[in-house]
């Protein structure tokens, strides 16, 4: 709906007979050369490495209350076991069921609470990011006397000419030709 409203109000522009100065960017490339995109990244790794070890150890404990669980139901298995001794195994091996249970219920919570972390820090992270790719969008626009820069992905076809991503690159800092993921935007 947008990009309709942005493309009636170019062919507006462009029938009334005023000059409209277009450029397009990769805006994903922006973000993949943003100077914060390498940090965030590391973060966000690191976090979920985190959490990975977090689980790994709630899963160990799960481990060996299993192996625990398992020695009990081989001895529980003794026809030469007691009554009172059976009865006391037996109890110890609905304990540590219950236990069980309560360990993989605080696994999947876990996971689901780190799961849920990431998505959100990535979201603000990436929030951050487009806001100020924004910034530096509209300044680049003030500053060249653009109408309209759109995301190039935005369009079904542009020419190149109209491609100011190098420029906006060289802007942040970085060299257009070592800009990281250009061939995969291609």
């Amino acid at each position: 709906m947008k990009q309709l409203i942005i493309a009636a109000a170019l062919a507006a522009a462009l029938a009334a007979g005023a000059e409209t100065k277009v450029g397009t960017v990769d805006l994903m490339l922006l973000v993949r050369n943003h100077p914060d995109y390498e940090r965030n990244k590391t973060f966000l790794s690191d976090k979920d490495k985190d959490g990975q070890k977090k689980l790994d150890e709630i899963k160990k404990e799960g481990e060996e209350l299993q192996d625990e669980g398992k020695k009990l139901a081989e001895q529980f298995r003794n026809p030469m076991l007691a009554e009172k001794a059976k009865a006391d195994l037996e109890r110890q091996l609905l304990d540590i069921q219950q236990r069980l249970a309560k360990i993989e219920q605080n696994y999947r919570a876990e996971a689901m609470r780190i799961r849920q972390e990431l998505q959100e820090d990535e979201a603000r992270m990436l929030k951050s990011t487009t806001t100020d790719l924004r910034r530096r969008i509209e300044k680049f626009a003030e500053k060249g006397g653009y109408d309209l820069i759109l995301d190039k992905n935005a369009a079904p076809y542009s020419r190149k000419a109209f491609d100011v991503t190098d420029d906006l690159l060289k802007d942040m800092g970085v060299e257009p030709a070592n800009a990281k993921g250009r061939d995969e935007g291609k």
